[in-house]
C-alpha cells in the first residue's frame, strides 16, 4: 500500500515538470512571435530546432558544425569533463581525508583549498596555457582544479564529523588508524562525500566553456564560442541546451549512484 502513494506522488512531480516545461516553451514561442527582439538576440524554437538538424548530420556537403556533429562535440567535451573532473575528485578525496584525519594537514592545506575554491576558472586558465600550451593539458588541468576543492571540503568536514563512539570502539578492538579510516570513518562520511562529488562535476561542467575558449573545437564549449563570434545565436542556444540536458543526466546518474551506495540518506 505504501508504494502506491509514492508512485502517485512521483507521477505528479513528472506531470508538473512537463507542464512547467510546456509553459516555458509556449512563452518562448510567444516572445519570438511578437518580435519584441531581433532573431539574432532571441532565436525562435524553430530556429534552434533547425540548428539541431543541421549540426546533427550532413547538409549541402557540410558535416555538422566545423566538420563534427553535435553529438561528437558533446562527446569530446564529456570525455574532457570525466577525465579532468575525475582526477580532481580523486585528488579532493585524498586531500579531504588527510585534512579530516590529521589536524596539522588541515592547518596547512585549508587556506590553499579555500583560495582555489574562490578563483573563477578563467582567472588561472591563461596561466595554465602558458605552462602547458594550447592542447588538451590546460583544459584537463582547469577542470581538475575546479573540481577538487568542493570534494576536499566536503570530505574533510564529513571525516572530521565521524561518530566518535564508533571510532573509539574500533580502536578498542585493536583497529589501526588506516583500518579505522577505511572501515568506520569513510562509510559514515560517504553521503557528504557524494554530495561533494556531485558539486564537483557540476562545477566542472559549468567550466567546460571556459576550458574550451582556446583551441576548443571540437567540443561543445568551443562550438558555443565559435558560433558566438558569428552571431549564430540559434547554435549558441542549442549548445547551451546540450550542456544543460546532458548535465542533468549526469547529475541524475550521480544521484542514483549515491542512492545505491548510501541508501540510508534521503535526497532533497
Amino acid at each position: 500500500m505504501g508504494r502506491r502513494p509514492e508512485r502517485g506522488a512521483r507521477w505528479r512531480r513528472v506531470g508538473l515538470r512537463l507542464v512547467a516545461l510546456a509553459t516555458l516553451l509556449a512563452l518562448w514561442q510567444l516572445v519570438t512571435a511578437l518580435q519584441l527582439w531581433s532573431p539574432v538576440l532571441v532565436p525562435s524554437p524553430a530556429a534552434v530546432w533547425n540548428a539541431l538538424l543541421e549540426t546533427s548530420g550532413t547538409h549541402d556537403g557540410v558535416r555538422g558544425y566545423q566538420g563534427h556533429t553535435l553529438i561528437e562535440h558533446l562527446g569530446i567535451s564529456l570525455r574532457r569533463i570525466f577525465i579532468g573532473a575525475g582526477a580532481g575528485v580523486v585528488a579532493g578525496l585524498v586531500v579531504g581525508v588527510l585534512m579530516g584525519t590529521l589536524p596539522w594537514v588541515r592547518v596547512v592545506l585549508e587556506p590553499a583549498v579555500a583560495f582555489l575554491r574562490t578563483l573563477p576558472p578563467l582567472a588561472y586558465f591563461s596561466l595554465l596555457i602558458i605552462w602547458f600550451g594550447i592542447d588538451e593539458a590546460p583544459k584537463l588541468w582547469l577542470l581538475a582544479i575546479a573540481a577538487m576543492p568542493p570534494v576536499a571540503v566536503a570530505t574533510a568536514s564529513a571525516v572530521a564529523s565521524a561518530p566518535t563512539a564508533l571510532v573509539e570502539a574500533a580502536r578498542a578492538i585493536g583497529a589501526k588508524r588506516g583500518q579505522v579510516v577505511t572501515s568506520v570513518v569513510l562509510p559514515s562520511a560517504l553521503p557528504e562525500i557524494l554530495v561533494g562529488v556531485r558539486l564537483a562535476f557540476g562545477i566542472a561542467y559549468s567550466s567546460v566553456v571556459a576550458a574550451e575558449t582556446v583551441n576548443g573545437l571540437p567540443g561543445i564549449g568551443g562550438l558555443i564560442r565559435d558560433a558566438q563570434r558569428y552571431n549564430q545565436s540559434d547554435t549558441v542556444v542549442l549548445g547551451l541546451f546540450a550542456i544543460g540536458i546532458s548535465g542533468l543526466l549526469i547529475d541524475a546518474g550521480l544521484r542514483v549512484l549515491s542512492d545505491r551506495l548510501a541508501p540510508w540518506r534521503s535526497h532533497t
